[in-house]
């Protein structure tokens, strides 16, 4: 137990700031962003950028809220912006060849079920570690993306249905945004309601425990990474809908973002302990700051730094906070 949790007892108040303390840091990083952008620029605060924001904002909430569960076994998916790439690739494809578009949909989620599958046998039933994995998926989707498009965007034209996915709205907010909302409300409920949501817990603080009280823990295991392949399938439907094209270089680095969306929010990088809320509010934050940059003429180049110094930063705190030593995607999920 660290010191910060032994601070935090002594009463309900101090117990629950203890117990939320990340969660509440990034709601207050996220206020102070809302803040500084409000105060330095005219038109933050606008509806038309705050509603550019969260449809921005949605593809990458989809893949973090999977991207929870993965971290809270304890590994990590390195391959998400590559998968979102096929499946914005191979959805323009197969549009374009004539598949009714409710159907590439559902084939794509499935591609994406797929892939999720194929990734998670190798770690859970393998025994790879998730790091290496997920870094050989990065290396293998994207060439598999450049290889059927040859390097070029595939249009995607005459489709509205399909379209309005990424560009349509419901009552004035962005549909992208409303998918968003209902997989973090689902996410939310799975993982603090459900027995599979407790299971995912369970096999991420100690997998050999988890099993030997009868958890199917490898299946368990697998099937966070089919939640993450499904959710980048939906992701890069998305994202195809609202830029109407496919493209093989569509979400690069998108895994980081969403990786430092997670740890931001005070998912432990160890495994066992995850928060939705958190990870909607570091989606969130990444997004303001993203976005006030621009608004702020800085170069778009720079949010790749404030990215990766935001992982560093949650790190540091995980390991000063809570007292934990990393070991990325030990294909366990234990400790």
């Amino acid at each position: 137990m660290s010191a910060y949790t032994e601070r935090a007892k002594g009463s309900p108040l101090a117990d629950f700031l203890g117990e939320n303390a990340q969660v509440l840091s990034i709601a207050f990083f996220f206020i102070v962003c809302v803040v500084f952008f409000s105060a330095t620029t005219d038109t933050f605060l606008t509806a038309g950028n705050l509603l550019n924001v969260v449809r921005q904002a949605a593809p990458i909430l989809v893949v973090a809220v999977a991207m929870t569960f993965v971290i809270v076994t304890g590994g990590i998916d390195l391959s998400a912006g590559s998968i979102i790439a096929v499946i914005n690739a191979v959805v323009a494809m197969i549009i374009a060849a004539g598949m009714p578009w409710p159907l590439a949909i559902v084939a794509m989620l499935a591609l994406g079920g797929l892939i999720g599958l194929f990734q998670g046998w190798f770690v859970s039933y393998q025994g790879i570690p998730a790091f290496i994995v997920t870094l050989a998926g990065l290396s293998i989707f994207r060439g598999i993306a450049l290889y059927l498009t040859k390097g070029y965007s595939i249009p995607i034209r005459g489709v509205d249905g399909f379209l309005f996915l990424g560009r349509g709205e419901l009552f004035g907010i962005p549909f992208p945004a409303i998918v968003a909302v209902v997989v973090a409300i689902l996410g939310y409920v799975v993982i603090a309601k459900t027995r599979y949501g407790r299971q995912v817990v369970a096999v991420g603080s100690n997998l050999e425990a988890a099993r030997r009280v009868g958890m199917p823990a490898k299946f368990v295991l697998m099937s966070v990474y089919v939640l993450s392949g499904l959710a980048c399938a939906l992701a890069g439907l998305l994202m195809a809908a609202r830029l109407g094209s496919g493209s093989s270089n569509a979400a690069v680095g998108f895994e980081l973002q969403a990786i430092a969306a997670v740890v931001l929010g005070g998912t432990s990088l160890m495994g066992g302990r995850g928060t939705i809320l958190g990870t909607v509010l570091g989606t969130m934050t990444i997004a303001v700051i993203g976005n006030g940059l621009i608004l702020l003429h800085i170069s778009p180049f720079f949010t790749q730094i404030v990215t990766g110094a935001i992982i560093l930063l949650a790190i540091w705190l995980n390991t000063r906070i809570f007292g934990t030593n990393f070991s990325f995607g030990r294909g366990k999920g234990g400790k």
